[in-house]
């Protein structure tokens, strides 16, 4: 009898975490299928051969490359630090690191208009590159939040290479640079693009920080979130999903790409 009652508990236990489960996913489900029905094939296709959607999709992977390609080589040295030294204040510097992922995307942007403002970033528009309601100033935006992203993921990268590889290599003759480029780094590549593809769909999908720092206008600072929102602002709800679905789609190709290139399944 005890036996019967113990295996009832645990079928459960094991029923009420499953529907938990199923649960989670039905509500995700239903609700990107929502979406995904509400507009028929023909209007999605002429929608995506629209000049404006054209337009979006080109300067949206235009300038996430460039922010994942920055974030990248920033994120590679950032995230290794961050795996393998005992750094003085690593409470501190971790919780800088994560700050621009778990703040409000607007955040981002407000801080970047009132860095400009000052009298060091006002020298950079007038004499380096201006900024702020221009196309180049969509990467910065990116970049904010999307960096500190690439250093989780790299991070957890790096995690995943058991650090006495490099210990024996050093006992094999090869310096700190040695082992990282001929053990480290072969070891953990595929995490490292893992974590690249994700901080590419990461920027793709920011809008906030864009919105409250380049603006929202029509063909120049018009990358996808932002042209979900004009469409929406003026009406236009099918233009706006046949949008969203693309962003969809590329959010649905990175975790894929996330995956199958083992990626970790969590960040921190």
């Amino acid at each position: 009898m005890p036996e019967a009652r113990r295996r009832a508990r645990v079928s459960l236990f094991r029923y009420l975490v499953v529907s938990g489960l199923l649960l989670m996913v039905g509500i995700i489900t239903v609700t990107l299928l929502s979406m995904a029905t509400y507009v028929d094939a023909g209007t999605f296709a002429s929608a995506i051969a629209s000049r404006e959607v054209l337009f979006a999709v080109k300067l949206t992977a235009l300038t996430t490359t460039i922010t994942t390609a920055l974030a990248v080589a920033l994120g590679i040295p950032a995230g290794y630090a961050l795996s393998r030294y005992r750094l003085p204040l690593l409470t501190l510097i971790d919780t800088l690191i994560d700050l621009p992922i778990v703040l409000p995307p607007l955040v981002a942007g407000i801080a970047l208009l009132v860095f400009f403002g000052t009298p060091f970033g006002q020298w950079i528009e007038r004499n380096v590159m201006p900024f702020a309601f221009t196309t180049q100033g969509i990467v910065l935006a990116q970049f904010v939040p999307a960096s500190s992203f690439a250093v989780r993921a790299l991070k957890a990268a790096f995690d995943g290479v058991d650090p006495r590889l490099e210990q024996v290599a050093r006992t094999l003759g090869c310096n700190e640079r040695q082992a990282f480029w001929r053990v480290t780094f072969p070891l953990a590549r595929n995490g490292l693009v893992a974590g690249a593809v994700m901080t590419w769909a990461r920027a793709a999908g920011e809008f906030g920080p864009i919105l409250m720092f380049c603006g929202a206008t029509r063909f120049k600072t018009e990358v996808l979130p932002i042209a979900v929102f004009l469409n929406m602002s003026v009406g236009n709800v099918e233009m706006a999903l046949c949008v969203t679905i693309i962003l969809m789609i590329l959010a649905t190709g990175a975790l894929l790409a996330f995956k199958k290139l083992g990626g970790r399944g969590y960040l921190w």
